[in-house]
């Protein structure tokens, strides 16, 4: 999955693909690197990040997902607002990747209605406190039982289990030792059955990593290494803003585990 934030603030790339013609671009580049998915996304979830009004994020996504999908591209659709991934569905998107969880109860009703696929995250939080002081006494099981509840919860609502993915949120109101005891039991998401996504991409606990002093666009080394490791766990989607770089090593590693790429 490529990650092509349609907004002026993201953490990693923001204002670089601000411009429709400059998005559809760069969305049309990552699919031709391998990406089997475009994430369209016009309001950043960083943290500190100040909520997008609805009308604000139409206009930035709606332009660049209707284009990409006019090119016969797959594209997912980053919002947590009913009414931005309606029309983004109707622009011709096919998942609804929501940070929340499907919080909104309009939400998962509406995936249902598009037969649409649907990744939920779990956040602890909300982006402009998240980091402020996250806190579990188990920070996989809780991940899982949050995870697996709201799956669960989107059943009922009528999308269909195989439509689900699950994502644990690196980064979403968690500490660095949060996030590094996720990477390590990621299997552990697996096993539930339902298909993983892990977003690790260039986020700031890589940076802590690599010593503090490396920007966010050159951690992408950094995140290649979290790519291997949740594919080697069975994790099914990685999503990434090097997507050339991703694909080697992912073949590589799918090879080398005698899987087919």
């Amino acid at each position: 999955m490529g990650v092509l934030n349609v907004t002026p603030d993201s953490f990693s790339d923001g204002g670089r693909y601000a411009s429709v013609e400059a998005a559809i671009g760069h969305g049309v580049e990552m699919a031709g690197q391998g990406a089997g998915i475009i994430d369209v996304g016009g309001e950043s979830t960083r943290p500190g990040a100040e909520p997008v009004p609805a009308r604000d994020e139409l206009e930035r996504v709606i332009p660049v997902v209707a284009g990409l999908t006019e090119r016969g591209i797959a594209v997912s659709i980053d919002t947590a607002k009913p009414e931005v991934a309606r029309a983004a569905l109707e622009a011709g998107a096919l998942v609804v990747n929501d940070v929340t969880g499907l919080a909104d109860p309009l939400m998962a009703p509406l995936v249902a209605e598009f037969s649409a696929g649907v990744v939920i995250m779990h956040m602890q939080g909300q982006p402009r406190t998240m980091q402020d002081d996250p806190h579990y006494e188990d920070v996989v099981g809780e991940v899982r039982d949050y995870l697996l509840a709201r799956a669960r919860a989107a059943e009922e609502a009528g999308v269909r289990r195989e439509c689900i993915a699950v994502d644990p949120g690196i980064g979403f109101g968690k500490t660095f030792e949060h996030n590094l005891e996720l990477l390590r039991n990621l299997q552990v998401l697996v096993e539930t059955g339902y298909p993983v996504l892990l977003g690790a991409s260039r986020k700031a606990f890589l940076g802590r990593i690599l010593g503090g002093s490396v920007p966010a666009p050159e951690r992408d080394p950094a995140t290649g290494a979290t790519v291997a490791l949740a594919i080697e766990q069975g994790v099914a989607i990685v999503r990434v803003h090097n997507v050339a770089m991703t694909t080697q090593i992912a073949r590589t590693v799918e090879s080398i585990l005698g899987r087919d790429s």
